[in-house]
């Protein structure tokens, strides 16, 4: 049994398990999201190196693909795949909203676990989040006719679970603690995204359940932007021979967005409906996640064979 909850799958798949079966929780543990996303993005930054800060010129590059893949590729995919299948102009409003955040801040964590380059999708995700404070006021006013009504919302994100972060895991190295954390560094970031993931997922699980006949559409645009986006982006990196790494961040950089923002803003600004793509959206997200830490593990396990 403590063999099964130590495993990242089964704490995973157990997240979604019962926050469809027992969302009753999710009311309790939706307030720990924020806390637990910090802490796992404080175990996940403590892997960048302090050299890495001293170059600018070795930031610039990976901050502009990271605005690039957030908004260009990713959002260019969700509102052109949104346009042609989504009729009811309420999820249009929702699938421009996931088009118009930053990414998940669960990408830098899911970096490496993934093994991924962590430097690299620090770098894009930090400018992605200060490209939303034009990016977002002006998808919504020119898509939905709608100004963002709190920019200092994403301003408090941003040092909440990026700058504090990284700050803490500075803070970590410089008293070395960074050894003595590793033997369970990975527990606690597994459990920490089981609150994130149980309460995302409880919080909207009777919203999905309500509307059925929406979900088709809705799941089309959602599979196009995680699963389809995310097989494109990493044969383009192979064929472009980029480091299996860098096609890691690259990838998530490129299909997962901060869906907490969207569905937020949704609830807050426009009809629930709005709310329901960013609904599907977390679900589809947390089975793509699943699907490619499996994936990892397979080719390690080749790789040691």
């Amino acid at each position: 049994m403590l063999r099964l909850l130590g495993n990242r799958n089964v704490i995973f798949g157990l997240a979604v398990g019962l926050g469809l079966a027992l969302p009753q929780g999710a009311r309790w543990t939706a307030p720990a999201m924020m806390p637990a996303l910090a802490l796992v993005m404080t175990l996940a930054t403590i892997h960048v190196p302090n050299s890495y800060f001293r170059d600018p010129r070795a930031i610039l590059a990976p901050s502009l693909a990271g605005i690039a893949m957030t908004y260009i590729v990713l959002g260019g995919v969700i509102l052109t795949a949104s346009a042609l299948v989504v009729r009811d102009p309420n999820l249009w409003i929702g699938f421009v909203l996931i088009a118009a955040v930053p990414p998940a801040v669960a990408v830098i964590p899911f970096t490496a676990i993934l093994e991924g380059d962590i430097s690299y999708t620090l770098s894009g995700t930090v400018a992605s989040y200060l490209a939303a404070l034009l990016v977002m006021p002006v998808m919504f006013i020119v898509l939905v006719g709608t100004a963002f009504a709190d920019p200092y919302k994403l301003i408090r994100i941003m040092l909440l679970l990026i700058v504090l972060p990284l700050i803490l895991s500075r803070l970590i190295l410089y008293l070395g603690w960074a050894g003595r954390i590793e033997s369970f560094r990975g527990l606690l970031t597994d459990w920490g995204f089981f609150i994130v993931l149980y309460s995302m997922i409880g919080v909207n699980r009777d919203l999905i359940f309500s509307q059925p006949m929406t979900i088709a559409p809705v799941a089309l645009v959602v599979l196009a932007s995680t699963f389809g986006l995310g097989a494109v982006v990493e044969k383009a990196g192979v064929f472009l021979k980029k480091d299996p790494p860098r096609i890691v961040s690259l990838v998530l950089l490129g299909t997962l967005k901060n869906q907490g923002i969207a569905g937020g803003l949704a609830m807050a600004l426009f009809e629930k409906e709005a709310a329901l793509p960013s609904a599907v959206y977390s679900v589809f997200m947390i089975v793509y996640i699943l699907w490619l830490d499996l994936r990892h593990q397979r080719r390690k396990r080749g790789l040691t064979a």
